[in-house]
């Protein structure tokens, strides 16, 4: 019942997943269940529909909804029945292999920490967010749910995001920075100048600080930053896209010439704005917690849905948190 379309976006991209994944996932929606009935009917029978198998999903019935209003800890508490307790219940019970969300995140947050728990050695968990740059995207961490971090937490956050690259993208050694006002050890408060001393001992590829103009530039694996400076950064670079498109319809409108020049250029400006789609990379994990999470956003489409599925997937298979847990292990040995 997560975000705000739901539960039909999320109905359509959990069956465009089934679809394409030829029965090798298998999903449980959780929520109240005559609703998901409901989507699931209405699904089949829209022009384009596909019909559910009865083999590949199943239905847990949760009749609470935690909204975008409810304060995360209080509605734990309240709405034991919601659907983000009871299928973060049955991911930790064995019973599913991951668990993904569009609702809210402070909940999902908050849920995730204390019904999973934490990764030994982890003080706090992230999320983190994938950036796209010149070459490959980059993993900010933390994107919003650490506001306010200890020197400690800004080390766990390298280690758990680089130990995330890694997996998920097969590289060795990625490269780590961490966020500050200046590339000089000098730069900083006194967080991030207590912080850069303990990344610059942890064992990671670490390059020392870098600045908000180094993020874009596909020099960087990892960008490490508390949640408050993480969450603006990626807030900012979400609005990009609209205020490209903006521009440019405004330079098409300018005169018939600019809008021959504005058809021309429009399947070269998809191509390029298509890394800067959220929809694309679908949603984020929550790293540090026994399990793994991926939570969407808000306003997120079928696609993203479908790509949040196929990102847990992934995380899965290539045991993220394994190494996660032996990268912590050696840092404290």
């Amino acid at each position: 019942m997560g975000g705000d379309f739901a539960p039909a976006h999320v109905i359509a991209g959990a069956c465009g997943a089934l679809q394409e994944s030829g029965g090798r996932l298998r999903l449980v929606f959780v929520g109240p269940e005559e609703i998901i009935r409901a989507a699931i009917r209405d699904q089949s029978r829209a022009k384009g529909g596909i019909a559910l198998p009865d083999n590949l999903y199943s239905i847990v019935h949760a009749p609470e909804v935690i909204d975008m209003h409810d304060l995360p800890t209080a509605a734990l508490k309240t709405k034991r029945l919601s659907s983000i307790a009871v299928g973060l219940h049955l991911h930790r019970d064995g019973k599913a292999d991951a668990f993904i969300s569009a609702g809210n995140t402070g909940a999902v947050l908050s849920a995730g920490t204390l019904i999973l728990g934490r990764i030994k050695g982890v003080g706090r968990p992230t999320i983190g967010a994938l950036v796209p740059t010149a070459n490959a995207p980059c993993l900010l961490v933390d994107a919003g749910a650490n506001v306010d971090c200890r020197p400690q937490h800004l080390l766990e956050f390298g280690i758990m995001g680089s130990m995330y690259v890694s997996a998920m993208r097969g590289i060795p050694s990625p490269r780590v920075g961490l966020l500050s006002i200046g590339e000089e050890d000098s730069k900083g408060n006194e967080v991030s100048l207590a912080a850069l001393k303990l990344l610059r001992s942890s064992g990671l590829h670490f390059v020392g600080n870098v600045e908000g103009r180094d993020v874009l530039s596909g020099d960087l694996d990892v960008v490490v930053c508390d949640g408050f400076v993480g969450n603006i950064l990626l807030k900012f670079g979400e609005s990009v896209p609209g205020f490209l498109k903006a521009k440019f319809k405004a330079f098409a409108a300018g005169s018939a010439w600019n809008s021959m020049i504005g058809l021309l250029a429009r399947n070269a400006l998809r191509r390029v704005m298509k890394p800067l789609d959220y929809q694309e990379t679908g949603g984020v994990p929550l790293l540090g917690v026994n399990g793994v999470v991926i939570i969407g956003h808000g306003k997120s489409s079928p696609l993203a849905f479908k790509n949040m599925i196929y990102k847990a997937e992934e995380t899965v298979l290539k045991g993220v948190n394994t190494h996660i847990q032996e990268s912590l292990a050696k840092i404290d040995a």
